[in-house]
């Protein structure tokens, strides 16, 4: 017999948190609340897109966006332009939300009189993706002057993402992307994922991502 235990802590920590996400789901559907949770890298367009998004569907869902960043509040400032129940998250460093961090957040924000909250996730193309937050759907950004190969070195955003916004296709002209190969590659990843095509400066695209978010919602509650 080993004199000492060997215990694999990252193993638990995630079973720990996907039990909490699990909870935080079971919650959530019972106060008929759809979470989303939008990942990217840092400057991918995130608020940008969420800005031209929510007055597309205000009208129809009462929207609460939690915006999550190790330090500032410039993108809570610029969301709550849209007239969206808004609140900024610190996370002291840590470069994620986990699912006790997204309840303590909805706790904060007041999901009583909401039906849609949107988390903006902390900018990283690796950490966010790794911990369930308890949304009912995830989503991301790859932009343009990211290349078409991310998803070849970042697999697993990409993979629990039903929906790839690929941001910034006014700049295809100057960096080389390739649409067909980010396709491509996208689905080789995640074979169901969505992928729409927009530009947060010129708005192309971004009904479609209304749409996309608006009919998940409805089948959601139709479940």
């Amino acid at each position: 017999m080993e004199p000492f235990r060997i215990i694999e802590i990252k193993k638990s920590v995630f079973e720990d948190n996907d039990h909490e996400a699990e909870l935080l789901r079971q919650k959530l559907k019972q106060k008929k609340v759809f979470l989303l949770n939008l990942m990217s890298s840092p400057g991918s367009g995130k608020t940008s897109i969420l800005k031209m998004t929510i007055p597309l569907l205000k009208d129809e869902f009462r929207i609460g966006v939690m915006e999550a960043d190790i330090d500032s509040d410039v993108d809570a400032r610029t969301i709550s332009e849209t007239g969206a129940k808004t609140i900024q998250l610190h996370t002291g460093g840590m470069c994620h939300l986990d699912a006790g961090m997204t309840e303590q957040g909805l706790d904060q924000v007041g999901i009583d009189d909401l039906d849609l909250v949107i988390l903006e996730n902390v900018g990283n193309l690796v950490c966010p993706a790794e911990f369930d937050t308890g949304a009912v759907k995830n989503a991301m950004i790859l932009s343009v002057p990211e290349g078409d190969d991310k998803p070849l070195k970042y697999p697993l955003m990409f993979q629990i993402s039903s929906a790839v916004l690929i941001n910034k296709i006014d700049t295809m002209s100057v960096f080389d992307f390739s649409m067909e190969k980010a396709e491509q590659r996208i689905h080789e990843r995640n074979k169901d994922a969505v992928i729409l095509p927009m530009s947060a400066k010129t708005g192309e695209g971004v009904q479609a991502f209304a749409d996309w978010l608006r009919t998940e919602i409805n089948n959601w509650r139709d479940q």
